[in-house]
């Protein structure tokens, strides 16, 4: 017995047991239910959704400040390392609070929330020290999770909780990459990677905010990437893509650069930007290390963001958007719980555009993907579904 009502003392959840292969996740059906602290709720999980956070913890792809090919994880530069072996993943929750813990109030049970996934330590708007849910304590790849009720929102979106568990990380590292550049309504931004979660993302809060998304994909979801509300899209393949970029923006000058891929195309992005321009990043799947002639960004002006999660106002910013329909989710597909090896196998592919999201097995309900195309060619078929408004 949990609180005031009867829960199993044990669960279905997938276990991170260290840093390596698809090996190191395990499915058990044995996992002790979380126990509540004061202030905290146990949310009965129904969807999570998966990030690009998942996999490079798991394989430890984070480096060091002393050695970028080192094994690492996610909190480079902080004062301690939080992740602990066995780890529940998953930060991207949505579900219903099946209890509540002392000074929670009863009425609560019940409610439907998404969950801010971010642990804080501090209660200001830093985020030197920032952790997540699913890293520096347990998370959502299990049919229960504890977490502090105030981080518990209450949704009344009539999206599905799988849609609903689309958003969290991606579009809040999204919203906070804004924030630190300061996008304004009329701005030009140029997107790269806008295929994957944050890059779909950013280009329907770049229009919540009133600004002009450029996108930049692979040439085969450049037709979906128009879909998602891109004003123009260029293949990443171009042989010249500066002049690819100038052509697509009719010669507009580029204010923010939102860049998750880096690798090769870095320099071309500083170049792109117009006097006094921005630079945010929160990603470098292609690749980590990087060239830059810093007479660039003297001579221009530039400045450089680095990006990670967001703050508690881009959260509640970000809540509103979605209770507000001002986003829509780009649900690719689902996966039960014990199949997640499978899904991150078809996440690393990287053959999908928008979510994946993971469900408990005993809740999972498959989709269509929100784009109607079977597979990612050069002709591809119109969209449909859950498309932005």
């Amino acid at each position: 017995m949990l609180g005031i009502i009867e829960i199993s003392e044990t669960m279905h959840a997938v276990y991170l047991t260290g840093h390596g292969g698809l090996d190191k996740l395990q499915y058990r059906e044995d996992v002790p239910m979380p126990r509540l602290a004061p202030g905290e709720v146990l949310v009965e999980v129904s969807a999570c959704g998966m990030n690009n956070t998942d996999i490079w913890v798991r394989e430890g792809a984070y480096g060091t400040d002393d050695d970028p090919d080192a094994t690492g994880s996610w909190r480079r530069g902080s004062s301690e390392e939080t992740l602990q072996f066995p780890r529940i993943q998953g930060a991207d929750i949505v579900g219903r609070i099946a209890d509540v813990g002392r000074g929670v109030k009863r009425g609560r049970i019940g409610e439907r929330v998404m969950v801010d996934f971010s642990i804080y330590n501090g209660d200001g708007q830093s985020l030197a020290e920032i952790d997540y849910i699913g890293h520096g304590r347990d998370g959502g790849y299990a049919e229960y999770v504890a977490v502090p009720a105030e981080q518990a929102w209450a949704s009344q979106t009539t999206m599905t909780d799988a849609e609903l568990a689309t958003f969290c990380c991606a579009y809040l590292t999204g919203e906070h990459m804004l924030d630190r550049t300061g996008v304004k309504a009329g701005e030009t931004v140029l997107i790269t990677g806008a295929s994957g979660g944050v890059g779909s993302g950013l280009i329907q809060l770049v229009r919540a905010r009133g600004a002009v998304p450029y996108a930049v994909c692979g040439r085969g979801k450049m037709d979906a990437v128009g879909a998602i509300g891109a004003e123009s899209v260029v293949a990443r393949d171009e042989s010249d893509l500066a002049q690819a970029v100038v052509e697509a923006t009719k010669g507009q000058p580029i204010d923010v650069v939102a860049d998750v891929v880096a690798g090769d195309m870095f320099g071309t992005l500083i170049n792109l930007l117009r006097p006094e321009g921005r630079y945010t990043t929160a990603g470098a799947i292609g690749g980590a290390i990087v060239e830059i002639d810093l007479r660039t960004v003297y001579l221009k002006h530039l400045a450089i963001h680095g990006s990670s999660q967001g703050t508690r106002s881009a959260f509640e910013r970000l809540h509103g958007y979605i209770e507000h329909g001002d986003i829509r989710p780009l649900l690719w597909q689902t996966y039960p719980l014990s199949k997640i090896r499978d899904a991150q196998t078809e996440f690393k592919r990287k053959d999908f555009v928008g979510k994946l999201v993971i469900q408990p097995d005993a809740k999972w309900q498959p989709v269509e993907p929100w784009y109607d195309c079977k597979s990612f060619g050069d002709d591809v078929a119109a969209p449909q579904g859950h498309l932005p408004s």
